[in-house]
C-alpha cells in the first residue's frame, strides 16, 4: 500500500541557511521551506535564492521538501514560482505550498503556471473562514490538478475568527473535522497545524494525541525539539501494528481467497478493515 509518511513537518525559513543546512539530518519526514510568513519582506529575495540553491543541491534523503511560497497576489509570488520551476528537474520532485487557499478557483493560477512542470505537486494551506465553507469544492480539484494535501493553519484561522483557543483547541474542533473529512473524500493526505508553546512538552503530546484522533496524517511543526514527540505520537504503538499484521495476513491465506468477511483473534473483520490495517503498517514504514 503506497502511503506517504507525513507524521512530522517541520517549517524552516528559508532565509535561515544555518536552520536549512540543519534539516537535512533531522528525523522530520517533510522539510518545509519557507518564504512567506517566517520571511521578513526586507530578505524575501535572499530566502528565494536560498531555497532554489538548496533545491539543486539536495541531500534530504528521504524526507519530503516543501517550499511553502508568497501568494501570487503578493509582490514576490511570480519570482517565487518562477525560481522554482528553473529548478524543478524530473528525478528530484518539488511540493509547493499555497498559502490562503480561500476557494478552488485560488489554486488555477498555479495550475495554469505549473501546466508543463510535471513533477510539481500542490499542497493548500486551509487557514481561512471562507476556506471552511469550500472544503469540498478545493479538495476535488485534485481529482484534475495537482492538489496532493491540505494543510491547516491555525494561527491565521484563529486570527481571523477572534477564537480564544488553548491546547485542546475547542473553538476549533468542528473546522478540523471538516478538513480531515475533505481530504479523505478526496484521497489526499492532511496535516494539522501548529503548536506555538514550544516550552509546553504537555501541551504539545495532548494536542498531537488530538490530531492523531482526528485522522490527521501528521503534524506540522515550528521547532526541531517537537519532531520525536511528534514522530511517535502518529506512528502506530506495538499492540496495533500486531493487530494489523493479523488481519493482513489472515486475508492473504488462500482460504480466505475471495472472502469479504473471515474471524481473526476471537473478532469478524471485513474487507474494510483490511485497508484500516493496511494504512496501519504504513504509517509504521511496515508496508
Amino acid at each position: 500500500m503506497l502511503l506517504a509518511r507525513r507524521r512530522s513537518a517541520l517549517y524552516v525559513p528559508a532565509s535561515n541557511e544555518r536552520a536549512v543546512e540543519k534539516t537535512r539530518q533531522l528525523p522530520c519526514d517533510v522539510v518545509i521551506l519557507d518564504l512567506e510568513d517566517a520571511v521578513a519582506p526586507e530578505q524575501k529575495t535572499q530566502a528565494r535564492e536560498h531555497a532554489a540553491a538548496t533545491l539543486r543541491a539536495g541531500g534530504f534523503g528521504t524526507r519530503e521538501l516543501v517550499v511553502r511560497v508568497n501568494g501570487l497576489d503578493t509582490p514576490w509570488g511570480a519570482a517565487d514560482l518562477a525560481a522554482l520551476q528553473a529548478v524543478a528537474t524530473e528525478d528530484a520532485p518539488m511540493t509547493i505550498l499555497v498559502p490562503k487557499v480561500s476557494a478552488a478557483a485560488d489554486l488555477q493560477p498555479f495550475e495554469q503556471v505549473l501546466a508543463g512542470s510535471s513533477k510539481i505537486a500542490l499542497w493548500a494551506m486551509i487557514e481561512t473562514a471562507r476556506s471552511i465553507f469550500r472544503l469540498d469544492d478545493i479538495a476535488a480539484t485534485a481529482a484534475r490538478g495537482r492538489l496532493a494535501c491540505l494543510v491547516v493553519g491555525t494561527n491565521d484561522l484563529i486570527k481571523e475568527t477572534g477564537f480564544q483557543s488553548g491546547p485542546d483547541r475547542e473553538p476549533l474542533q468542528g473546522a478540523l473535522g471538516l478538513i480531515v473529512l475533505a481530504a479523505r473524500a478526496h484521497g489526499i493526505g492532511v496535516l494539522d497545524g501548529v503548536f506555538n508553546a514550544i516550552d509546553d512538552t504537555d501541551g504539545f503530546a495532548r494536542q498531537c494525541a488530538q490530531g492523531r484522533a482526528f485522522g490527521f496524517d501528521g503534524k506540522t511543526l515550528i521547532h526541531p525539539n517537537q519532531i520525536a514527540a511528534c514522530n511517535a505520537a502518529f506512528t502506530p504503538d506495538a499492540a496495533a501494528i500486531e493487530a494489523a499484521r493479523r488481519i493482513v495476513e489472515a486475508f492473504a491465506s488462500p482460504e480466505n481467497a475471495g472472502r469479504g468477511a473471515i474471524r481473526v483473534a476471537g473478532q469478524m473483520v471485513e474487507r474494510l478493515h483490511l485497508v484500516q490495517a493496511q494504512r496501519t503498517l504504513a504509517l509504521a514504514g511496515l508496508d
